[in-house]
């Protein structure tokens, strides 16, 4: 039976649910999010023990994204992950105002060539668009799918030039669903 994988996305419909901003490292300054998206490891002597504030007072969730998309999970979750696909996440602690319990942000430490972009809707920045810096680059990323046979062993990615989806393993997405972790959504890929 082959491998499915699945995108894991915040769940934005949960109703009440709390929203989260940017974190702010140990020195008092906001991280740049693009350090905890691109798909390899964040040096945690840069940023310390995190701490996250919330911009919308809200039903904690298992699963939520802060600022533009960095993966803040439960500390359950955590353990999920760190058990299941050790080699591709690096669990930095996160402290989140007002919350009693332990949260952490989760970063995918595997960056993976394998973008099917025959089966998915892609469109690339064109000269036309006035960047010369991104042509050839996808611009965007409708009805994204892999290309399995390129994934390997992996059960925690991000896919090269599309960073900003999250792919995770069907045995990762069964976990989290067995625990009813909160605030997640999937999208096979």
């Amino acid at each position: 039976m082959p491998r499915r994988f699945f995108k894991l996305a915040d769940d934005v419909s949960v109703p009440r649910r709390w929203h989260l901003t940017t974190p702010i490292d140990s020195q008092g300054r906001r991280v740049h999010d693009w350090d905890f998206t691109r798909g390899a490891p964040v040096s945690e002597a840069g940023v310390g023990r995190l701490k996250i504030p919330i911009k919308i007072a809200g039903r904690p969730l298992d699963f939520s994204e802060a600022g533009i998309g960095i993966p803040v999970v439960h500390v359950k979750i955590g353990s999920v992950l760190s058990e299941q696909a050790p080699g591709d996440v690096q669990l930095i602690p996160a402290d989140i105002e007002g919350q009693p319990d332990q949260y952490l942000v989760f970063v995918a430490t595997r960056l993976i060539r394998c973008i099917d972009e025959k089966a998915s809707k892609v469109q690339f920045w064109t000269p036309e668009d006035g960047r010369p810096d991104k042509v050839g680059t996808y611009w965007a990323i409708d009805d994204l799918r892999i290309d399995k046979a390129k994934v390997g062993s992996a059960k925690v990615f991000r896919p090269e030039g599309w960073e900003v989806a999250l792919i995770v393993s069907e045995e990762i997405k069964s976990a989290l669903e067995h625990m009813r972790a909160t605030g997640t959504r999937f999208i096979e890929v």
